[in-house]
């Protein structure tokens, strides 16, 4: 390959690993500003622990499971740790038009986004020691278990499912844990009344939870542009247009169908919108026109709302939608790419709607025998009484906004 075009490549996706690092921030900026202020730090804590944590995992064994090269399909092992070629540097990566550390670093940002998805579903009452160990066995063995399928040239891929930049493998494989979570700790005290009517528990900052959302669209770029593995120009264009109009659509069609159903302009359901369209958009971006990401986008605002609404009814607790978000528009986003765009068709989406079925059946018997162990160990929700006084003051000993005084 000519030296200055893998150079363009190789910058190209190094910018866009950056961008995805910054999506962290924007996950952090979510979750605390539409949960309360008692448990801030806490919520940081696990966000913090979940990219350091979510890198040395994917470094020892988590890009060996996902790329192991050679193996039957459904599992195999490229080896431990990295394999350290000279520059970076295999005859596969010289053509692929980027080097080996760089696609390393680019996979590994995507490997702790699972986790944190269930970072916002199970806030305010779960146990710091047990999520963290959630996340160390989740993020460590079944994200890339499930991303070798597909990405890694497993029976999924073979069979011809497809998903461009993780509409299913990314944020459904953390949406189908956050749900199996958020049912085995059961709801925040004063969500539901005994007589099953929902309690608002508003956030404490929706400025700040704005703002994550204003990163996490940019930091989409990153996340679905990379996912070209190339600097072409036409192909990274088109896939910053899709992503940016489905998320758009969508945050436009979330707070116009909410209001239509509550009579408010909701910003919460607004927000939640733009993510659902980014999440709807992230399966196909590279496969769909101009009126394809409006239409998925569109679609993708008002199954948040009905999502949200859907969750409350079951009596689940999701403080910052997730579930909705992440699990639902995943799965949305996952079928449209048989029903819009160049791989439209009958049989396309038969195989979409196989491998949602595949990797949810796996996810959630795996975070079901994850969590359940360790609620019956260490146990997964903590005391009434730290619960109502926040986890900052009983988890770190520490408040995230102290009173400031002159002496």
């Amino acid at each position: 390959m000519e030296n200055s075009l893998f150079t363009a490549n190789n910058i190209w996706m190094m910018i866009c690993t950056g961008l995805v690092f910054i999506m962290h921030l924007g996950f952090s900026f979510l979750e605390i500003g539409l949960t309360r202020q008692k448990n801030t730090i806490n919520i940081l804590f696990k966000n913090m622990f979940i990219i350091c944590a979510g890198l040395v995992l994917y470094a020892l064994i988590g890009f060996g499971l996902m790329y192991p090269g050679e193996f039957n399909g459904v599992l195999g092992f490229g080896g431990l740790g990295l394999r350290l070629p000279e520059n970076g540097l295999t005859a596969e990566y010289a053509s692929g038009g980027y080097t080996y550390w760089t696609d390393f670093l680019f996979q590994g940002m995507f490997a702790a986004t699972a986790a944190t998805i269930v970072s916002g579903a199970v806030a305010e009452r779960v146990k710091l020691e047990s999520f963290i160990l959630f996340t160390i066995i989740y993020v460590g063995l079944i994200y890339p278990i499930a991303g070798s399928w597909q990405w890694g040239g497993g029976f999924l891929s073979e069979m011809g499912f497809y998903d461009f930049a993780g509409s299913t493998l990314v944020h459904s494989v953390g949406g189908w844990a956050a749900l199996i979570a958020v049912y085995l700790l059961g709801p925040r005290i004063g969500k539901f009344s005994e007589s099953g009517k929902v309690g608002a528990i508003p956030g404490h900052n929706l400025p700040l939870a704005t703002a994550g959302v204003l990163i996490l669209w940019l930091g989409w770029f990153g996340f679905n542009g990379g996912s070209v593995l190339s600097a072409d120009p036409a192909a990274t264009s088109l896939v910053l247009v899709t992503t940016s109009l489905a998320a758009a659509a969508g945050g436009i069609s979330g707070f116009l169908f909410a209001y239509i159903r509550y009579k408010k302009y909701d910003l919460t359901m607004f927000l939640n919108g733009i993510l659902g369209g980014l999440v709807g958009i992230t399966a196909g971006a590279d496969q769909m026109g101009i009126t394809d990401s409006l239409v998925i986008g569109l679609l993708a605002g008002v199954i948040v709302v009905l999502g949200v609404a859907l969750i409350d009814k079951l009596k689940l607790d999701d403080p910052v939608g997730a579930i909705a978000v992440h699990l639902i528009c995943g799965i949305f986003g996952t079928l449209a790419v048989g029903i819009f765009g160049a791989k439209a068709g009958w049989e396309q989406f038969v195989h979409q709607l196989v491998g949602v079925g595949l990797i949810g059946l796996f996810c959630c018997i795996s975070a079901f025998i994850i969590l359940f162990a360790l609620k019956k160990t260490l146990g997964l929700r903590v005391s009434k009484e730290e619960e109502v006084e926040g986890l900052d003051l009983h988890e770190h000993g520490m408040t995230a906004y102290p009173d400031f005084r002159l002496d």
